[in-house]
């Protein structure tokens, strides 16, 4: 075979139409071979020595390869755990910069056999060759025909996010053709595009797309690792969700549809750790290719990672070529993909440094000066585990991050705890008190009350506990801090006075959402009841428990309160019809003609220190000036009591009277299109949401 030189970037397998240059980065090997298998990954055909190292890249230049070619690599170098070398050419390794995978993972004994030894022992030196139980990577043709596809460019103030799983959402979901069914294509099918645009949705956020790994403990117990956070290859999709042969293919084209529909595609990323494991866990990749360059590894035992995410591992973006290789990455998903965004999982370790983290770290400088990436949505999980890791509100301007504040506030309010209405008022104000800093404004707060992570809302207002036996963890696995009550009974039940109170709460919990300043995030599924029978960790089922649920489609009794497709719509409706609620500017309360928000009594005056100071309030009621003078006030009336407040309706001088905009509980006493003068006295029905416009 004629082998050339090549070049060492771009990194990866890049095909130029005649043939296809090879590189890969390693700090500490000693040789790298290239092998070349058939196209179906099972016969190996040739083995390659790269020829040249610049600047720590291998690379090669093959004029015979071309699109289709499966490959994989063998690393040579020392083996030194107690100095961070975990080198053994005996495994065949993925390229980090693979963009498409044939095969898939095979845990057996006779490819990994860390399980058969001491716990104690560093087992990624075994010498059993593990070619016919890793995915190799395949040579790609990055071409695609875009059309007129454009980028949404959704102002972050008309955002409204749908966080979804790719193969969870459309599973069980029967006017999707079965063969698109959890693929890409599913995403794209007419009947989600006429959902989610029903809802008012702009934006959807998929659970990891980037291929991992199953851990070996869930295969062993009949399970899999559905979420998808156990990364192994940052520039690949996963095949599973993928039509054979045509994975990044489907998933183009499934964003193109979306686009076409108006809705933003924002894929949750997972940069901080890969799927490696710990210092007992397999070698697929990263660790076998340079160790002590990719991962953050204790200072004073190197055999041993510095984990901050709970993961076994962390990647070390002090290192330039590992943020070489995310900043290549996530280039290349805006720019080939055309995605829309990312949401950082566990982001604060991507920030790390030496002494901790911070919001001045070379991947956030990285990010802020790159003209493709400074101009995409971007989210941060903001925390990890390690030492100071929870940093909300501490990532740099041009950034948003999921509040759990708001998450935390809102959900006690609900349940009926005192002491929240003063949280409540900053929650629903856009959280000044956490984002109010270097010129950020109200969008820096993702306002959620469910995530993947945890209760859908269904379970939120069933459960008071997790039920998580299935997960084959003995029920130890999912926080215990779930905020949740299951209003009398756990689980479903027939009671009718149960039923109508986790009715309430349920669109009380959905209306604080999307009412409050900020981003508001919904959890798939929650529009319709989807429940998880109470398990909070459903990392590992892809099952029908993971998946939605549709049969809730159309139907308004069950427990929790049906089909509230058209109840969200009202609701996104109202953010855009009221700039004020989007937040457009931080909300604050000012004396005389200028002012943002004013907070209420029940009387209809503003509240002064003692009424911030009665703990068993669990009543708020506020008013929004108009963002532009044309424009009406808004009036907003929460009441989590478990019984009917009364309340006037503020006078004001411009403001003679209130339209009702939406109530989530109807009062028999006023109808839903009804106009009251100012200075009415009206009810507020147990936990309940109330809102009004004003007018003149």
């Amino acid at each position: 075979m004629r082998v050339l030189p090549g070049a060492p970037y771009p990194l990866g397998a890049t095909w130029d139409g005649r043939g296809t240059n090879f590189a890969i980065f390693s700090a500490n090997a000693e040789k790298i071979e290239l092998c070349l298998f058939d196209r179906t990954g099972r016969r190996e055909m040739e083995r390659v020595v790269l020829p040249e190292v610049t600047d720590d890249v291998w690379h090669v230049y093959l004029p015979q390869i071309g699109p289709g070619q499966v490959y994989g690599y063998r690393v040579y170098g020392p083996y030194d755990p107690e100095h961070g070398h975990r080198f053994n050419h005996h495994k065949l390794l993925l390229d980090p910069y693979a963009k498409r995978l044939t095969g898939h993972f095979v845990w057996s004994d006779a490819h990994f056999a860390y399980r058969t030894r001491s716990a104690r022992a560093d087992l990624s030196f075994d010498k059993r060759d593990n070619a016919r139980g890793v995915p190799k990577a395949v040579v790609v043709e990055d071409a695609f025909t875009w059309g007129q596809d454009r980028h949404p460019a959704t102002p972050w103030t008309s955002t409204v996010i749908y966080e979804a799983h790719v193969r969870g959402l459309t599973m069980q979901r029967k006017d999707v053709p079965a063969g698109m069914r959890g693929l890409f294509r599913g995403l794209g099918a007419p009947a989600m595009i006429e959902h989610m645009k029903a809802l008012g949705v702009t934006a959807i956020e998929l659970l990891p797309v980037h291929a991992f790994v199953d851990e070996r403990m869930l295969v062993e117990k009949g399970l899999r690792q559905y979420w998808g956070y156990g990364t192994v290859a940052f520039f690949a999709p996963e095949p599973r969700y993928g039509s054979a042969d045509a994975g990044l293919e489907d998933f183009k084209a499934t964003v193109a549809q979306l686009h076409q529909a108006g809705i933003e595609v924002i894929l949750d990323v997972v940069y901080n750790h890969t799927g490696e494991g710990n210092h007992l866990g397999p070698t697929f990749s990263f660790r076998g290719i340079d160790n002590a360059s990719y991962y953050w590894l204790r200072p004073n035992a190197p055999r041993y990672y510095d984990d901050f995410t709970g993961c076994g591992n962390s990647l070390n973006l002090t290192h330039p070529r590992v943020l070489q290789m995310v900043m290549d990455s996530l280039r290349y998903w805006v720019e080939q993909c055309h995605v829309d965004g990312f949401r950082f999982d566990l982001a604060t370790t991507l920030g790390r440094q030496p002494n901790g983290f911070s919001p001045t770290s070379g991947f956030f400088a990285a990010i802020s000066q790159d003209p493709v990436l400074s101009r995409v949505k971007l989210v941060a999980e903001p925390w990890d585990i390690g030492m100071g890791g929870y940093q909300l509100g501490n990532f740099p301007a041009g950034w948003s991050e999921w509040n759990d504040q708001f998450r935390r506030t809102v959900r006690s309010f609900w349940r009926g705890d005192a002491n929240q209405i003063r949280d409540l008022a900053a929650r629903m104000a856009g959280s000044a008190d956490r984002f109010r800093h270097r010129r950020r404004q109200p969008r820096a707060s993702i306002n959620h009350v469910t995530v993947h992570d945890g209760f859908t809302l269904a379970d939120l207002v069933t459960y008071s506990r997790k039920h998580n036996e299935a997960n084959g963890e003995d029920n130890r696995d999912g926080s215990d801090d779930n905020l949740s009550a299951n209003w009398g009974v756990e689980g479903p039940t027939r009671d009718e006075d149960v039923r109508e109170t986790r009715r309430r709460v349920r669109k009380a919990l959905l209306a604080t959402l999307f009412l409050a300043n900020g981003v508001p995030l919904m959890l798939a599924g929650d529009e319709i009841g989807n429940s998880q029978n109470g398990n909070n960790n459903p990392y590992c089922q892809d099952n029908e428990v993971g998946w939605v649920d549709w049969s809730g489609l159309g139907r308004d009794d069950d427990d929790s309160g049906g089909d509230l497709t058209g109840f969200v719509a009202r609701l996104t409706e109202l953010r855009r019809a009221y700039p004020q609620i989007q937040g457009h500017r931080w909300l604050v309360g000012r004396t005389g003609d200028d002012w943002d928000v004013k907070w209420l009594t029940p009387r209809g005056t503003e509240m002064v220190g003692t009424d911030w100071a009665f703990a068993e309030a669990r009543f708020l009621s506020y008013v929004l000036a108009p963002v532009e003078p044309s424009g009406a006030p808004v009036l907003i009336v929460l009441n989590a009591a478990g019984h009917a407040v009364e309340f006037v309706l503020p006078e004001w001088s411009d403001c003679a009277s209130w339209a009702l905009l939406l109530a989530t509980v109807p009062d028999d006493a006023r109808k839903n299109d009804a106009t009251l003068p100012a200075g009415t006295a009206c009810s507020a029905p147990a936990r309940s949401v109330t809102v009004f416009a004003g007018t003149s």
